[in-house]
């Protein structure tokens, strides 16, 4: 049971950004803050989310991307998280889990995640 002042802080906290619906299996690109030095630029970090977890401010989603040399790059947001710029649903997936950590031992064709129709 949650102590309704954090409640209350926490639906302020959230009511300020705008969060598409996905769930894992989507292809999001995520456009993330980075600052180096004095500079700010935006990167765009694009793969598919295999997890959803957490609630309220602490809830958090994993993206999965194949790097250079097919190496496996996966990094963790907090969704509510100010280096966060925009979440961009890329294309919906049709899986029938909410945890896709199954894909870590794919590799290649094996790795699809076959198109949602609409």
């Amino acid at each position: 049971m949650r102590n309704k002042y954090i409640e209350q802080f926490e639906a302020k906290q959230t009511e300020k950004k705008e969060i598409p619906d996905f769930r894992a299996g989507d292809t999001v690109r995520v456009a993330v803050i980075i600052k180096e030095g004095d500079k700010t630029r935006v990167q765009n970090f694009e793969g598919v989310c295999i997890a959803r977890r957490g609630q309220g401010t602490g809830e958090t989603f994993i993206v999965r991307k194949i790097g250079a040399n097919q190496v496996g790059v996966e990094r963790i947001f907090p969704i509510y998280s100010d280096s966060i710029e925009s979440i961009t649903v890329v294309r919906r997936g049709r899986v029938r889990r909410s945890k896709l950590f199954y894909l870590r031992e794919r590799r290649g064709k094996a790795a699809r995640i076959r198109e949602l129709k609409k």
